[in-house]
């Protein structure tokens, strides 16, 4: 990777066209004009070739519970650094990270951070794996893959929250280097995606089977909005498509939606709607089906699919993981999809 004489390090996954630079890091494919920035806000062209205007610059670090991620299979019960730039492929109207998702990369505050600094800073703190979350993780790619190599280097898990929608090639390119994947399926219809996220549904599924194919852990979050993806027929191909087309072993999220951003007027999603989703996903035999973002109660232990016994009880983000013995279920031996 070259660097410009403006310290900006040269993105990947561009080629010049008609005198842009189109990026086909996501599936937006934006050809920029000179001096101009894509549909993200941090790829920019600069003397027609294309850079990233966050490398190695962070607007936030934290320790946090890998299940707000949320992961639940994944080092159940530990901690996870977790970091985030600025910026989003996206503009859903419901962000609850807008602040920095969409902010501008002149007006943040940004840490500057090598790529060998994430994995001292994750064992420093106790951790021995790094989410790469917060914002897009998709258009940090050039830092997120060095440090992804690095933190493997160091024996270190690495894990992205996602929106998914990424081109196949840098999901392939960073594939040896990732563990684990939480996307985020925000409804299961083409119009939803266009209207309200500014994107396109296909992509996203076509990434989520890609990553199942690749080998990397991934969990899906389906976030219920009322009125616009709370339909259970909606609902209930959205779980199909994951059983039946993905893996019925994928742990499944269906999150309550508290309104935000540019969704003020929306209302919290109803528990009898939660419920009904949990439902549909157990009946489309979804072996793992969570709630999240209110007392699910029994909704957020893992119980064995096939003998129910119970495996991992969690109450918000106390964790009593002395059930799980390993990757399996320690009365039946069935496989419980579990990343120790």
């Amino acid at each position: 990777m070259s660097t410009s004489a403006k310290g900006l390090h040269e993105a990947r996954f561009w080629r010049p066209e008609e005198g842009r630079a189109a990026c086909y890091l996501c599936p937006h494919h934006c050809k920029i004009l000179e001096g101009k920035v894509g549909i993200c806000g941090v790829r920019q062209n600069v003397g027609g070739k294309l850079y990233s205007l966050i490398y190695g610059r962070a607007s936030s670090v934290h320790i946090d519970p890998v299940e707000k991620k949320p992961l639940f299979h994944f080092l159940p019960g530990e901690s996870i650094l977790s970091m985030g730039s600025v910026g989003c492929n996206l503009h859903c109207q419901h962000c609850q990270n807008f602040t920095i998702s969409q902010a501008k990369v002149q007006e943040a505050f940004l840490e500057s951070l090598k790529p060998e600094d994430v994995p001292r800073l994750a064992k420093n703190s106790g951790c021995r794996s790094i989410a790469f979350t917060y914002n897009e993780p998709t258009i940090w790619h050039e830092f997120t893959y060095d440090a992804c190599k690095a933190a493997k280097d160091a024996e270190m898990f690495t894990a992205y929250v996602t929106n998914g929608f990424i081109e196949e090639d840098p999901l392939k390119d960073i594939a040896p280097y990732l563990d684990a994947m939480n996307i985020d399926v925000k409804g299961f219809k083409e119009d939803f995606y266009r209207g309200v996220c500014r994107a396109r549904l296909g992509p996203v599924l076509n990434a989520t089977r890609l990553a199942n194919e690749l080998g990397i852990h991934v969990e899906l979050t389906y976030l219920i909005i009322p009125g616009m993806n709370d339909g259970e027929d909606e609902i209930r191909a959205f779980a199909h498509w994951v059983s039946f087309d993905v893996s019925r072993d994928i742990p499944v999220h269906f999150t309550r939606f508290h309104p935000d951003y540019m969704m003020m007027d929306v209302p919290p999603t109803p528990i009898e709607t939660m419920e009904m989703a949990r439902r549909v996903g157990k009946e489309e035999e979804l072996k793992f089906v969570y709630g999240g973002n209110y007392l699910a109660g029994d909704g957020e232990n893992t119980r064995c699919p096939k003998c129910n016994t119970l495996i991992v009880r969690r109450s918000g983000y106390h964790v009593d993981r002395s059930g799980l013995k390993g990757p399996d279920c320690p009365k039946c031996g069935e496989h419980l999809n579990f990343i120790l």
